[in-house]
């Protein structure tokens, strides 16, 4: 516990230099030579370092945040005393530091903020709830190298052999530790040739002829099957929302960007930007 506290400062220090949301509680609860500490700032940082305050009791958290923070005011008044706020790698990294969290407070202010209840509804009824439903299979497979060695497999399952010992004994497919299961699936996610042959089967099936892909040989056995309809809008809502806020903000940058002046002089720079753009803008 001793250990945790101490290393709470420098935990501390860098919420202050992310670029996150601050709490808006401006009661003050303490002050350092004069400087307020406010109630939001303490709340921030269990907030955003959840995880280096866990181990402490409810009941201390607050008083572990103050603690933490106190170090930190203290250091930082020294450090400008001595003028080490005026050097100028220091000050570059403030100025980098502000525009992030310039930048993030933008996002949440021009974008997130602006996202309403019903376009996040509009969103999920168009292209979730009025999906189809669809249709997937659990299947198992066992995955050789060699046509004949798949063949000897089918032989020993027709033969009243069991395929989970026979893909753990046989596949060179990671699903083998498993008896060759691969879980739930749908449309796509296979390469063709497996998703015709598994689609085709009944569960409790196995394929009776090898089935060649770019991987080897398969066995495969489907072993359920279940139509998986679309999620309420409780459970996927947040992700929506993040899908309506990434594309809100990529076409911003869009819009910011057709209207701005960018030169790059280093030529492979430029080459090496203008890839990254394009990978952008096909996403």
């Amino acid at each position: 516990m001793h250990r945790l506290f101490r290393l709470l400062p420098f935990a501390v220090a860098l919420v202050f230099a992310a670029p996150a949301a601050r709490a808006a509680d401006d009661t003050v609860v303490a002050t350092v030579n004069g400087q307020p500490v406010t109630e939001g700032e303490l709340t921030a940082i269990q907030t955003e370092l959840e995880s280096a305050f866990d181990k402490i009791p409810e009941d201390k958290k607050m008083a572990a945040a103050l603690s933490a923070l106190i170090e930190i005011r203290l250091m930082v008044e020294d450090a400008t005393k001595q003028g080490i706020d005026k050097k100028p790698a220091l000050a570059r990294k403030i100025a980098l530091l502000r525009e992030r969290a310039l930048h993030a407070a933008y996002i949440e202010d021009q974008v997130a903020g602006k996202v309403t209840e019903e376009e996040i509804r509009a969103r999920y009824d168009k292209e979730i709830a009025a999906a189809p439903p669809v249709n997937e299979v659990r299947a198992s497979h066992i995955l050789v190298d060699e046509k004949a060695k798949a063949d000897e497999i089918i032989k020993k399952l027709n033969e009243g052999a069991d395929f989970a010992a026979l893909a753990k004994e046989n596949s060179k497919d990671g699903s083998a530790a498993e008896g060759g299961d691969l879980g739930f699936f749908g449309p796509g996610r296979m390469v063709p040739e497996f998703e015709k042959a598994a689609f085709a089967l009944e569960v409790g099936a196995y394929t009776k002829e090898a089935v060649q892909s770019q991987f080897g040989w398969h066995v495969i056995k489907v072993t359920d099957k279940r139509q998986q309809v679309p999620p309420p809008y409780d459970q996927v809502k947040e992700q929506v929302k993040g899908a309506i806020i990434t594309e809100k903000y990529f076409a911003l940058v869009k819009s910011m960007r057709e209207g701005a002046k960018i030169e790059v002089p280093d030529a492979a720079l430029k080459a090496g930007l203008d890839e990254i753009e394009a990978q952008k803008a096909k996403q």
